[in-house]
């Protein structure tokens, strides 16, 4: 049976599709996507706390490396397989290359839920697959379109590294690893306990855009939705080899998978839009938030456990 988080994305899924009134707030929704990436960070930093060494330079390294290597690797298959524009190519794997927020939520909820070993630094996977994923994909874009702009690239540096997603991950992360569990209880007792409850809302609101996606589905993408169905799955076994590869633990092994095989609904279509305006962003959402997201969170996170489980036997 599914972790009880997933079931209120289900519930908001039905919800949207058979149309009912169910509605979150726009501004309760900001506030729900703010308080879990807070919390995310904060967790992340005290788990950080007392536990940095320079032995993680080189496994945060190689995760940079692999949110830059994904958009090379995926240009050409939008272009050529699936028949995107230059702009919706670099687009679309920028959001692939970049994470979802909410499949990590997922993922580490799942692997706290089964007592897996997780490594503390797990929480930085986000900002260092994310970052350099939204800037290879632009560049990519800039040298087809022949544009080199260097203060265009400044301001879309700026973009990239203040917005809101990047600002509370890794700030919560600063803060949880400067004061830790005990010194900052009064404080991130309160994010900590309410973790699930305030994934679960977040979810019940991703059921209900992902639904928004999906009605009517738009077969003639059929290209693109078969790559939103595919793509998860490839990644998610290079994600897998890299952490075994890495020697990371389990549950580190499983987050990074799950983020490889994610793809970014909050920070790359921000990005993106000030990046590349002639990307259509619709096409990215459909794919990545009505196929890839829920893909992820109902049968995947599970299998690439499963998969993991296998291989360490």
């Amino acid at each position: 049976m599914p972790d009880i988080v997933v079931m209120f994305f289900l519930l908001g899924l039905l919800a949207g599709l058979v149309k009912s009134d169910l509605n979150i707030p726009k501004a309760a929704y900001d506030t729900l996507s703010l308080l879990l990436m807070l919390t995310i960070g904060l967790k992340g930093g005290m788990s950080l706390y007392g536990n940095l060494h320079w032995s993680l330079i080189p496994e945060l390294l190689g995760v940079a490396a692999l949110g830059g290597l994904i958009p090379l690797a995926l240009m050409p298959v939008l272009r050529r397989l699936v028949r995107l524009s230059a702009a919706d190519s670099a687009s679309i794997a920028a959001h692939y290359g970049s994470v979802s927020a909410g499949t990590f939520a997922v993922a580490l909820a799942f692997a706290e839920g089964r007592n897996l070993v997780i490594g503390a630094e797990v929480t930085l996977y986000l900002v260092m697959l994310e970052l350099p994923a939204i800037m290879v994909a632009i560049a990519l874009f800039r040298r087809h379109a022949g544009k080199n702009s260097g203060e265009a690239m400044q301001g879309i540096w700026h973009e990239t590294l203040t917005n809101r997603g990047v600002i509370l991950l890794a700030g919560g992360a600063v803060i949880g690893a400067m004061y830790g569990p005990g010194e900052g209880a009064k404080v991130t007792e309160l994010f900590m306990g309410a973790f699930h409850a305030v994934l679960a809302l977040f979810l019940l609101q991703m059921g209900l855009t992902a639904a928004d996606t999906l009605r009517p589905i738009p077969w003639f993408h059929w290209r693109l939705l078969t790559f939103a169905l595919i793509a998860p799955l490839v990644l998610s076994l290079v994600g897998m080899s890299v952490g075994l590869l890495l020697g990371l633990p389990t549950g580190s092994v499983l987050i990074l998978t799950a983020l490889t095989a994610s793809a970014s609904y909050i920070a790359a279509p921000a990005a993106m839009r000030t990046a590349i305006p002639e990307a259509n962003i619709g096409l990215a959402m459909l794919a990545s938030l009505g196929f890839t997201f829920p893909l992820n969170v109902i049968v995947g996170i599970p299998l690439y456990h499963q998969i993991i489980e296998w291989i360490a036997l």
